[in-house]
């Protein structure tokens, strides 16, 4: 197929080819993957600017978007990708093939660097779903951090830079930049942007933005991050979000309402951080779904009216291919146990298959599924049996059938149960809230409530 760019992709390709240094945070669905390729080709083969590039992916589009990608553009195709995947003599076979790409997945980063140290040999290095660097106390961060003087070239890819604010930029700018504009250690970007929120006497939970902090922030980055929003610049598929309801079954409910006030009692009494919260919200939100793990990690089933929900759903594609999302492991086991057509991402030739519309059903976890994968081939509806807390996943989730290339229009169904937490995650995932502390005060609230009744 010929790649003609659009303005936008132009853009990128150009900051790419023109910068040693580049972040391109761009909005899903505006082609970050083949504008990359694309400068790839030119600082390979044009200009000869780099000789031996590495891609660092999730590992299911390490294992498929970029060689796919690669291989469905005409100036792409000759393009040789060797994919550092598998067991450790598959991913030495791997580097020892001769090839002009190399992806990896970030489980391996580490691996990679301890394997080279200070011989390494990629002189341009991609960090596709650059988000998933935000943490500078992670292993793959700091295995990064240790090569990054060897690397010529470095680009980051995302289109959510900072999902759980801004204190996220800091890891990921100092691979691109090595501390130039952010600042060399995370303690001094903080005390610079940030002051402290939420705390409890030395330890601080949230950390605020300073007034006009922000600004200053993206007036730094300026120079080397380029950010664009697909609503700027593309026609996107017609969506329709829809919400089906349910009613926990009365000794459902009972189970809930005591496990609910039990809990956020509890919560409300001791120390509101986020972990607690956290744990707190994913029981309330397994028994919504209609199963909890005990704490012998055995599964307790409690209701089946989500899958009934599912039915009604799945009637109504009428046929249709219908994507599923689901938040558990008994989630996943109790869909494939009732409907014997679905499959998960993990099946053989899944993607494929799918956007063939060989798949009835899809069965993915937002986690595993989220980045890179176009999907948007196989199908327009998307059911949420189990929500998530996190904006970024589900926004991503999304966009693998609510993206360019869509060829009708897309319907985004989620199972609620009334008045349960479900409630409150639908709320702020539609409000674009979805941080620490509204999960925080979602349970005060309920707290609140329980207080009142007695």
């Amino acid at each position: 197929m010929k790649f003609i760019p659009h303005k936008y992709q132009e853009i990128a390709i150009k900051k790419v080819i023109e910068e040693p240094i580049a972040g391109l945070l761009l909005d899903m669905g505006l082609g970050k993957t083949v504008s990359t390729l694309t400068a790839i080709v030119d600082l390979l083969h044009n200009s000869f600017e780099v000789s031996k590039v590495l891609v660092i992916a999730p590992k299911r589009v390490a294992e498929d978007t970029w060689s796919r990608e690669t291989e469905k553009w005409d100036h792409t195709a000759y393009l040789k990708v060797s994919k550092i995947l598998g067991s450790e003599l598959e991913r030495l076979v791997a580097l020892r093939q001769k090839a002009d790409i190399y992806v990896v997945n970030r489980e391996n980063v580490k691996w990679l660097t301890e394997y080279y140290k200070t011989k390494w040999p990629f002189d341009m290095v991609v960090i596709d779903e650059f988000s998933s660097f935000k943490s500078s106390k992670s292993q793959r961060f700091r295995a990064l951090r240790k090569v990054r003087p060897y690397i010529k070239r470095i680009v980051g890819l995302t289109g959510t830079p900072a999902p759980n604010g801004m204190i996220d930029l800091w890891p990921q700018i100092y691979l691109l930049d090595q501390g130039e504009r952010l600042g060399k250690t995370l303690t001094s970007y903080r005390d610079t942007y940030f002051k402290p929120g939420r705390r409890n006497g030395h330890i601080v939970y949230e950390w605020k933005l300073k007034d006009d902090a922000e600004q200053g922030i993206y007036s730094k980055l300026s120079d080397i991050c380029i950010s664009m929003k697909a609503k700027d610049w593309l026609d996107l598929p017609e969506r329709t979000d829809l919400k089906t309801e349910i009613d926990l079954p009365a000794r459902a409910r009972a189970q809930y309402k005591e496990l609910e006030k039990e809990l956020v009692l509890a919560f409300e009494d001791g120390d509101a951080v986020a972990d607690t919260a956290a744990v707190l919200s994913n029981k309330l939100l397994q028994i919504a779904n209609g199963a909890i793990y005990d704490e012998h990690k055995n599964t307790q089933f409690l209701h089946d009216e989500k899958l009934k929900a599912m039915d009604d759903l799945i009637e109504q594609a009428n046929g249709r291919p219908v994507m599923v999302f689901y938040s558990y492991k008994h989630d996943l086991e109790r869909l494939k146990e009732r409907y014997k057509e679905a499959e998960t991402i993990e099946a053989d030739n899944a993607i494929a298959r799918w956007n063939k519309g060989e798949i009835p059903i899809l069965l993915l976890h937002p986690a595993s599924a989220g980045h890179g994968l176009n999907l948007q081939d196989g199908g327009n509806i998307i059911v949420w049996f189990g929500l998530t807390w996190s904006l970024e996943l589900y926004q991503q989730a999304n966009a693998r059938l609510h993206r360019q290339g869509q060829k009708q229009a897309v319907t985004i169904n989620h199972i609620v149960a009334k008045d349960t937490v479900d409630e409150d995650v639908l709320k702020a995932l539609e409000g674009k809230d979805v941080s620490q502390e509204a999960l925080i005060q979602a349970l005060k609230a309920r707290a609140e409530k329980y207080k009142q009744m007695e």
